[in-house]
């Protein structure tokens, strides 16, 4: 029935399966694992930095408050020392508004300094903003790259196993289509496959 050609055995279309089954692993379920993980690293760091500079801004946001609270009472507190001053005259009230005057300055240079820092780290929170979303962005095509690249590698892969399969199979298939019934009579009476019958059986 053969061509003197040597078909693929059972044998080989198992190793090539095997072989299949080691290489989708390592050049395709591997390396995809891995990237997960550090791209799982890569958002987290990002996730962490922006919560710190956010962080950052909020505290400096209180910072500001309590500046612009503390200088609206020193404001009050000379406004009610200067009102005394005219009521009543005397050195003691006089001090008490130098006093006065010299807390609500500090406390407005107080405001100034954190209005100033808040700025800054809102300018930062900003830039940093548009810096993350930059580098998320690369993060996602690089994503879609990887997972692009190694469904073509799981392509080809599969493509080669299912040529060796097809090859194994066609010459089986070829064989089966020239079988006839004549060919299945004659393999019948030369290997004698039908001289016991039922009724001839012993038990």
């Amino acid at each position: 029935m053969g061509s003197g050609e040597e078909q693929p055995s059972s044998a080989d279309e198992a190793e090539v399966h095997l072989k299949f089954s080691a290489k989708l692993h390592s050049e395709v379920e591997k390396p995809l694992i891995n990237f997960q993980e550090n791209f799982k690293k890569d958002m987290k760091r990002c996730d962490h930095h922006i919560a710190d500079l956010h962080k950052q801004l909020t505290s400096h946001y209180v910072s500001m408050e309590k500046a612009q609270k503390a200088l609206t009472e020193q404001q009050r507190d000379l406004e009610m020392k200067t009102q005394q001053l005219e009521i009543k005259l005397s050195n003691k009230t006089k001090e008490d508004i130098k006093k006065a005057w010299r807390k609500s300055t500090q406390a407005g240079d107080d405001l100034m300094y954190c209005v100033d820092l808040y700025n800054q780290a809102q300018s930062k929170w900003f830039e940093e903003m548009v810096t993350t979303t930059l580098e998320l962005e690369r993060l996602e095509v690089e994503r879609v790259e990887m997972i692009w690249q190694h469904l073509c590698q799981y392509t080809q892969l599969r493509h080669e196993t299912d040529m060796f399969n097809q090859s194994t199979v066609e010459p089986m298939d070829q064989l089966l289509r020239k079988w006839t019934q004549p060919k299945t009579e004659l393999w019948v009476r030369e290997h004698k496959t039908g001289n016991i019958r039922p009724v001839d059986m012993k038990f």
